[in-house]
């Protein structure tokens, strides 16, 4: 499930036996949020105005979300030059390693390897010292529990969202209807269309064996 305390008091009250892992993907994006917002507000701490072109650490924004073992050298070296040259206090570099410890903790395959990577996250929150980074921590430990079972389990709700996904693009391509049977014939000649091009894409001549 995602990280909201409100899910999980409902499940824990209707099936208190179930195992709730906390999904990966939430987790990715939370600790990218706050390697964001460090950015913005180092900008205007060490500047007094929002990133431009011109800085490193705007320009190469999407770098530091980026997963650091996906890096190509070139990615690598763009990323130093933001660390040695748009960075100063050094601040910016230690909420990015932040995020790649907590990507290293949801890689490990045993719950001793996790306990192990998580103290390495909190001697490398405690180093960078922002508040940015302190709420993410307090996140992993109070979702601890379950991100121990999304390590056992591998358990993750991609599959879910790619659904939604997929309905939402479904509706998309009938907004605008102002019948709602019209916008309801769109919405399923679109899931009709999609279902036949799905299963013609897996075997062009479905007459042949």
């Amino acid at each position: 499930m995602d990280p909201s305390a409100a899910f999980r008091k409902a499940l824990r009250m209707w099936l208190p036996r179930t195992a709730v892992a906390v999904d990966h993907f939430h987790l990715i994006s939370l600790a990218n949020q706050a390697m964001t917002e460090t950015r913005q507000n180092l900008s205007q701490q060490v500047k007094g105005r929002r990133g431009r072109a011109t800085d490193k650490a705007w320009a190469h924004r999407m770098l530091l979300l980026r997963g650091g073992d996906t890096r190509t050298c070139r990615a690598a070296h763009r990323l130093e030059e933001v660390f040695a040259l748009d960075d100063p206090t050094g601040t910016l570099q230690a909420v990015w390693k932040v995020k790649e410890q907590l990507r290293a903790l949801l890689r490990t395959g045993s719950l001793e390897d996790a306990a192990a990577a998580k103290k390495v996250l909190e001697e490398l929150v405690k180093a960078a010292a922002r508040q940015e980074t302190n709420r993410l921590y307090r996140t992993v430990c109070r979702w601890w529990k379950e991100i121990e079972v999304l390590i056992i389990t591998g358990a993750t709700t991609g599959k879910v969202e790619a659904n939604n996904t997929a309905i939402k693009n479904i509706k998309r391509t009938a907004r605008g209807y102002r019948n709602a049977a019209n916008y309801k014939s769109v919405i399923l000649l679109r899931s009709a269309a999609g279902r036949w091009h799905d299963a013609h894409s897996r075997n062009p001549f479905p007459h042949e064996p």
